[in-house]
């Protein structure tokens, strides 16, 4: 028997019990540098817990992977938040799931629009970061530090998550 996700649009208003959304779509926003930039203030807050916390920047260069996708694992982080912003305007699927009784519940998919990306705050179930169609450079900004920050859930029945229409 097959476990069937659809992805849906990202919004905020979908989103907000999952995390934060990335975007200048964003009513905290002010011109700095002169009026030359615009500030989207506040997006989102970093989470640092733990041994020698630190927040930290990276590029991950993801690659695609085939849809439907076999959804087998997510995962976790116990002591920080995890955002993820791409660098290029290609949309990218993104699987979450709420606590359950026994592990992560059932999984709920979403498809970014060009220009956004997604604050996973600490112990939120997720899935891996998953381009759509092409490789795709992000930047990260996760926790750094001692203490063992990733917990990983096997699903007994992989889940298959399907694009929108």
């Amino acid at each position: 028997m097959s476990r069937i996700v659809t992805a849906r649009p990202l919004t905020r208003e979908a989103f907000a019990e999952f995390g934060d959304v990335l975007d200048t779509d964003w009513d905290d926003h002010f011109p700095i540098n002169n009026g030359k930039c615009e500030r989207y203030h506040a997006l989102a807050r970093a989470q640092a817990e733990g041994p020698n916390a630190s927040v930290q920047l990276s590029i991950f260069r993801g690659q695609p992977y085939e849809f439907p996708l076999k959804l087998t694992m997510v995962e976790r982080h116990p002591f920080g938040s995890q955002a993820f912003m791409p660098l290029s305007p290609a949309p990218f699927l993104v699987v979450v799931c709420h606590d359950g009784p026994e592990g992560p519940a059932e999984p709920q998919a979403f498809v970014t629009r060009p220009g956004q990306g997604v604050n996973y705050p600490r112990n939120l179930w997720h899935g891996v970061l998953t381009p759509i169609g092409e490789s795709q450079d992000f930047l990260v900004v996760d926790r750094g530090g001692d203490g063992t920050n990733l917990e990983e859930h096997f699903f007994d029945e992989p889940w298959d998550v399907r694009l929108p229409d």
